[in-house]
């Protein structure tokens, strides 16, 4: 890109993904954003088109948004057919504009999955989450008084893993990127960070299964160790969690003692 074209910015042709409600036909709509700064998020080069939308007296393009720092998960879109765009590790509201050129056409969908219907435009209904969690995501702790921080051992890798797990934000790109749409990479992380820590293993054969019972539930697809959610992941979740929750998955139904 020349001096002077990041200068003026950059032109993007956008085909954005305009829906009116979860039982209406969806299709692509083309639009044209001139002067984009190569210093905007994805998010703010949207807040101009919809602003541009506005001015010409047109229905703005629904899409989520909250924090806008990589943190809540929420700016969920497919962006040129990979969730969250081309960056490694990236929400979407952490990509910025100089990874595009100018000129470029660029495609803009909502995740893809019969477990989260479309509500409008861009915006899914990722209530499915939820229920997930509400099914088994939570641990039994006194209510008294604070515990003395190391007054219960923990391995430092025992605590580095459940650290890493309990990162996941649970935006969803992981059902977005599977060609099986699974949630295993989503649902095993929330099993992971609460199970290797001494304060989950009470309820910790009873959550992996009614967690896995209710994803089940929700109708999302098998795993099938294609990997794809974990490449796709903004947060790098390993897949090393989907095996520790299969293993502790069929202790529990077994009756053998899960091993982390």
């Amino acid at each position: 890109m020349s001096e002077t074209a990041a200068h003026q910015g950059i032109t993007l042709n956008l085909k954005v993904w305009r829906q009116k409600g979860p039982n209406a036909k969806g299709a692509f709509e083309s639009h044209t954003v001139n002067n984009v700064s190569e210093h905007m998020s994805f998010l703010e080069m949207l807040d101009v088109l919809n602003e541009q939308l506005i001015h010409e007296r047109k229905q703005p393009v629904a899409f989520e948004h909250d924090c806008r720092e990589g943190i809540c998960g929420t700016c969920s879109l497919v962006i040129n057919g990979r969730p969250h765009g081309p960056q490694q590790g990236t929400t979407t509201c952490q990509l910025h504009m100089r990874h595009f050129n100018d000129g470029e056409t660029v495609y803009i969908e909502p995740w893809r999955s019969a477990a989260f219907p479309i509500i409008k435009d861009l915006v899914v209904n990722r209530d499915a989450f939820d229920r997930i969690i509400q099914s088994g995501g939570y641990i039994s702790v006194n209510t008294g008084a604070t515990q003395d921080a190391n007054s219960i051992p923990v391995s430092h890798q025992d605590s580095t893993d459940a650290f890493d797990a309990a990162a996941c934000i649970a935006c969803g790109a992981c059902v977005a990127a599977c060609p099986n749409g699974s949630a295993m990479l989503f649902t095993s992380a929330k099993v992971s960070h609460l199970a290797l820590l001494p304060q989950g293993q009470v309820e910790a054969k009873k959550r992996v299964q009614a967690m896995v019972k209710q994803m089940d539930t929700e109708g999302f697809g098998r795993c099938s160790n294609i990997t794809a959610c974990e490449a796709e992941c903004p947060k790098d979740i390993s897949v090393d969690n989907i095996a520790r929750m299969n293993r502790q998955y069929i202790g529990s139904i077994f009756g053998s003692k899960t091993g982390a």
